[in-house]
């Protein structure tokens, strides 16, 4: 019993000790490679030509950081940035904001209710007041920063209610696939001109070698994988010439019938992270310590020995997920005059409890930015 009781204790000891070397080099990883997050952005610039960033919408601390980025990406050549939220139709109105001799804060909430009503958070307006700050600042034959919308006009009041269908989602989706429109926008206006352009995107649409996994009974393993978001279209066409980066975030994981989030690495990498005394960095997955980390997220549904670097290009850290902090929602985005249209095009109805009055309207984009990161807190 006693040599029973010593082995057991001889081979903890050694497994702490295995666990100490796997993170001391991971912490020596970041220590050497890592860059600051603008830093490691306009480094990838040099063998690529768009640099897709994924991000869980509504986080703060991540569109302050795209807006200060807007000079330091300007000063190396790369003057586009496109934004997910944002619509086609619209893409002449931002131009002439951008470009005024005076910012026009109503003018910026107009071209983002246009595309998307409950998007009311002044983050995301106010990067198109950094790119004007830019290009007031430039002299007046220089070329300017260009914000790109990638998305265009979605038809909700035509949805149809019930289980979703082609011909229903047509119907709302009146210009096709959405991330093949975005695609063709990139290709458009910055891949076949030369021009390179940083996008930022949510995180399913960064995907490019990733694909999603989902059910398919007669797929191998019953499992099939969605390569089509725009990061997927993108790589396949432009291949060596498109990057995709993760903002810190939140994974989800499975747990029975219910999901709950939990922190990349099951926590290792927020643990690496405060041993470099949570400086914010910015570090390559591909081929690297990192990226060869197991990680068991839903992420890894239909994968075999799945981990980090088969998800992302690269990663960005900038505060601990229990730091990050939801958006600041605009008041009086959705009022009195606008509420009509707003209730018309309340997009995803069926995703949401029933939105029938300008409270129910407020309360929704009041309260939207808390439930995205509900649990980070405690994470």
């Amino acid at each position: 019993m006693r040599e029973s009781m010593f082995t057991i204790f001889a081979l903890c000891i050694v497994l702490n000790g295995n666990l100490l070397k796997a993170q001391d080099s991971l912490v020596k990883f970041i220590h050497d490679e890592a860059l600051s997050p603008d830093e490691y952005i306009i480094e990838k610039f040099r063998t690529n030509d768009v640099v897709l960033l994924g991000e869980h919408h509504l986080i703060k601390q991540n569109l302050l950081f795209v807006q200060d980025l807007i000079p330091k990406l300007y000063k190396h050549g790369i003057r586009i940035m496109g934004m997910e939220f944002g619509a086609q139709e619209v893409q002449d109105k931002l131009d002439s904001l951008v470009n005024a001799p005076e910012y026009d804060q109503d003018l910026a909430q107009e071209i983002m209710f246009t595309y998307n009503c409950t998007w009311g958070y002044q983050e995301y307006v106010d990067i198109y007041k950094a790119a004007w700050r830019l290009n007031r600042s430039l002299p007046p034959d220089a070329p300017k920063f260009r914000i790109l919308n990638l998305s265009y006009i979605f038809r909700w009041d035509n949805f149809t209610p019930g289980p979703r269908n082609p011909e229903n989602v047509a119907a709302v989706f009146t210009r096709g696939t959405v991330d093949k429109f975005r695609a063709e926008i990139i290709e458009q206006e910055v891949l076949q001109k030369g021009e390179k352009a940083l996008a930022l995107v949510g995180t399913t649409h960064a995907f490019t070698k990733y694909g999603s996994p989902y059910f398919k009974y007669n797929g191998d393993n019953f499992c099939d994988y969605d390569h089509d978001w725009l990061g997927g279209r993108l790589y396949r066409k432009y291949p060596g010439r498109v990057f995709n980066i993760m903002l810190h975030q939140a994974f989800n994981k499975r747990e029975g019938d219910s999901y709950t989030q939990i922190s990349p690495l099951e926590g290792l990498l927020e643990k690496i992270m405060a041993l470099n005394r949570n400086k914010p960095v910015g570090f390559d997955l591909m081929d690297s310590p990192m990226g060869r980390q197991p990680d068991p997220s839903i992420y890894s549904t239909c994968y075999k020995d799945f981990t980090l670097g088969r998800l992302f290009d690269g990663y960005i850290f900038l505060k601990p997920l229990s730091q990050l902090e939801g958006c600041t929602p605009i008041k009086g985005f959705v009022n009195e005059q606008n509420i009509e249209e707003a209730l018309r095009q309340f997009p995803d109805p069926d995703w949401h409890a029933p939105v029938k009055y300008l409270e129910d309207m407020v309360r929704f984009i009041e309260e939207n930015p808390r439930t995205m990161i509900s649990g980070y807190n405690s994470l």
